[in-house]
């Protein structure tokens, strides 16, 4: 039996957790989530680690390899993995593209610098270190942005100070150039904010503004002058005597993860590039970690190549003659497209892709987002009986999470929540199933644990959590079964997604996916 039409609606963010009082879900008012479980077949799913090929369960998910894993229908070797496999192997120093870069006058590494291992790693930037003197190069500047998202709120010095050390200790000419946080330079997606790559461009090439002897000095100013500041905001700064790129130098941005790399490439490779006016473009040879746009080639060199992922659910829908809709507002956008079709940024000739802008405004200020102005865009779509495949990606519970505010969290999830319970009515009326699931964790922990206890720290999280992800199934008035039992119970990894998506339409999986969670 086929069933159409099919939503997969991803509540990005809202992982199953300890359902206690560090938990936003758990805490938030959610009658139409209860409802879905008391009622509807339901099971957990792993959304971290090597459930979606990250190199350890110890490393924590994300929004690009939970839609990778959910779209491909099984685990590819992600970003994280992929490096750390190149630099233990060697292979990352063989290619032309290192070799080329550390024949520069001056080897510039820009990244973020943690051990978060969504968009980076500091371990792949102290082996980049330890190699470049290995091989030679005179003289080296980092760029460090702080993090205080994908690890504590403030512990860029557990980064920077070590980072320092290092710097000094090798041969050659090596320190940080310059420093800033991850959401005041540099780092902006889906083109949400050029002013943060602008900013990062006049402190990490033009080697204007602030100045501090070290950066261990910078950031503890910073800190010592607004309690409030973390690290995410960290208002950038130049090191020392930086004075900037120049002609002959070569620049590696560091990071593996593609969403925010992608602007800072356009700004260093593009020859018609005019988001922002650069007071000067210096002639260097760019690269990236990896490549992070597969259609279009940014940035034209890479250090490693990124997982080719082959016959996605998009692709056999698109086989089969099925049309997909694909919404989502701007943060998210990429991810039900790009990231969700296999890092493919061409739109497939039966998909149609919305993105509604998000709100110019703190998340934490206004925790509903544009959750309510994407679902009424996706019941017309149901309505419109145009499409039979219905994706949608509900941000809030991410990225309102990111804050680390709780109330401001809670109230996200109880938004996302009441949208839910439109598209429930929705789906009802169309006589359609709605399987609703997380790309990762976030809301459901809010504060970080205490290693030593377990408990919970007054501390607030502002990371992704390992916890799994629900993983329901709605289907009013059918007889829908999982192949698992159901329950709070982890069933393998959220690419079985994949499967579950293609089984509802009666089409037969390829042989590498993983099962469907869905009796056919």
């Amino acid at each position: 039996m086929t069933y159409r039409p099919v939503v997969l609606c991803i509540l990005d963010g809202v992982g199953w957790g300890r359902r206690d009082q560090g938990d936003a879900v758990h805490l938030a008012v959610t009658p139409n989530l209860d409802a879905l479980t008391e009622r509807c077949p339901w099971t957990l799913l792993a959304a971290h680690g090597t459930a979606v090929g990250m190199p350890s369960d110890g490393d924590m998910g994300n929004s690009e390899v939970g839609h990778n894993a959910m779209g491909a229908g099984r685990i590819f070797d992600q970003g994280a993995k992929l490096v750390a496999n190149a630099i233990a192997d060697g292979s990352i120093w063989e290619s032309p593209t290192w070799k080329r870069a550390t024949r520069a006058k001056t080897l510039h590494l820009i990244g973020l610098a943690s051990d978060g291992n969504v968009h980076s790693h500091i371990d792949h930037l102290r082996a980049m270190i330890e190699r470049a003197a290995l091989d030679g190069v005179g003289r080296l500047r980092v760029h460090a942005m702080t993090d205080g998202r994908d690890v504590s709120a403030r512990s860029a010095l557990t980064y920077i100070e070590p980072l320092e050390a290092l710097l000094d200790s090798v041969e050659g000419d090596y320190a940080i150039g310059s420093c800033g946080g991850r959401m005041r330079i540099t780092m902006d997606r889906y083109e949400a904010d050029w002013a943060m790559v602008e900013r990062g461009w006049t402190v990490q090439v033009d080697g204007e503004g602030a100045r501090y002897p070290s950066a261990t000095e910078g950031i503890r100013s910073l800190y010592a002058a607004d309690d409030a500041v973390d690290d995410q905001y960290l208002p950038e700064f130049v090191v020392g005597d930086y004075d900037g790129v120049h002609d002959g130098d070569a620049v590696i941005l560091f990071n593996f993860r593609g969403d925010r790399a992608l602007e800072i490439c356009q700004a260093f490779t593009d020859p018609d590039f005019t988001a922002f006016e650069r007071a000067r473009t210096p002639d260097v040879f760019f690269a990236g970690m990896m490549e992070y746009d597969g259609d279009l080639h940014i940035p034209p060199n890479y250090l490693v190549a990124p997982p080719a992922i082959d016959q996605t659910v998009g692709e056999q829908l698109e086989a089969a003659g099925l049309k997909t809709y694909a919404i989502s507002e701007t943060q998210k956008y990429g991810h039900v497209t790009f990231f969700f079709n296999g890092n493919r940024g061409e739109r497939p000739l039966h998909e149609t892709w919305e993105e509604v802008p998000s709100l110019a405004v703190p998340f934490e200020t206004e925790p509903a987002m544009s959750a309510p102005d994407i679902t009424d865009r996706a019941i017309a779509a149901l309505e419109s009986k145009a499409f039979d495949h219905i994706r949608i990606n509900l941000a809030n519970g991410d990225m309102v999470g990111h804050t680390g505010a709780l109330d401001a969290t809670i109230d996200a999830v109880e938004c996302v929540d009441a949208e839910v319970g439109k598209l429930m009515a929705a789906v009802d009326a169309a006589g359609g199933v709605m399987l609703v699931t997380a790309d990762h964790g976030n809301a459901d922990q809010m504060f970080m644990f205490d290693k030593k206890t377990g408990g919970y720290t007054d501390v607030p999280c502002t990371s992704h959590s390992k916890h799994p992800v629900p993983f329901w199934v709605y289907a009013p008035g059918q007889s829908l079964a999982l192949t698992v039992d159901s329950g709070p119970t982890v069933n393998g990894s959220i690419a079985r997604v994949g499967a579950s998506i293609l089984s509802l339409f009666g089409i037969e999986p390829p042989d590498d996916y993983l099962p469907s969670l869905i009796q056919s």
